[in-house]
């Protein structure tokens, strides 16, 4: 029981570091969507005084169409608080020349759009000019608050742009990512686990060693029982000899042997 003890507070003290971190971290968690909105707010109004035009709700303009693409990155993954680049393509196919004003995005919840995560950096294009029939290729660098909790989010993203001194906007994607930890393939949470895991292990493999041990113990216990019934046999047979019962069991003896 003593090893057990000491096993148990020498886990406790091997993980009360990880324990701290995982707190550290549920706690910069909750306090990210405050950081985000005091964030969202300082950037967004700056950019909103500079580039008012471009964050307006616009309508698309037929005959604009747009792709994204996520280069080497298939599985959209965003690593948080790490730079991840997309290209946005637009085509015209008007009558007229289109210029590319800008490129904005943000982050909602998958499940309600109109709660929104981050509004992600605005890429001001000075009109790029696409004159009819041709297509144009824009690389859109962003990155998500470093204190977004991984998991799945919707990403909006939107090109601004103008016919004929008129803006327009048109999606160019609106679907899933996958926010991930950066900085390793373990995060603390995996590492936490795994040495609790090990711990368990640990404490699992010292309580059936203890029990060897104890069923050991009363083996040899029971062998010296024995082994005094034998020697308590040889002193009472001291203590018969020159008794009447000694002597017939003598003679029952020497009569066995004739």
């Amino acid at each position: 029981m003593m090893n057990l003890r000491v096993l148990f507070l020498a886990l406790l003290l091997l993980a009360s570091p990880l324990l701290q971190v995982a707190r550290c971290q549920s706690d910069a968690e909750d306090h990210s969507s405050l950081v985000d909105d005091v964030v969202g707010e300082n950037t967004d109004d700056a950019v909103e005084e500079d580039d008012h035009d471009l964050d307006m709700n616009l309508s698309s303009f037929p005959g604009v169409e747009t792709v994204c693409v996520f280069p080497k990155n298939s599985a959209k993954l965003v690593p948080a608080g790490e730079e991840t680049e997309l290209l946005v393509g637009l085509k015209n196919e008007g009558k007229t020349r289109v210029g590319v004003m800008g490129i904005r995005a943000s982050v909602h919840l998958p499940y309600d759009h109109k709660l929104l995560v981050q509004n992600l950096t605005m890429l001001r294009l000075n009109n790029a000019s696409i004159p009819t029939s041709l297509q144009a290729t824009f690389p859109y660098i962003f990155a998500v608050s470093q204190y977004l909790q991984p998991g799945a989010f919707d990403l909006v993203g939107y090109i601004i742009y103008d016919v004929e001194g008129k803006p327009y906007q048109s999606v160019f994607y609106n679907g899933t990512i996958e926010v991930v930890e950066s900085g390793g393939l373990l995060s603390g949470e995996s590492v936490f686990l795994l040495t609790l895991g090990i711990g368990l292990l640990l404490l699992l493999g010292l309580w059936a060693y203890s029990q060897v041990q104890r069923l050991t113990k009363k083996t040899k216990k029971v062998s010296k029982v024995e082994v005094g019934t034998r020697s308590t046999d040889a002193s009472l047979d001291e203590w018969l000899e020159g008794t009447t019962l000694a002597k017939t069991s003598s003679g029952k003896t020497k009569n066995k042997k004739n």
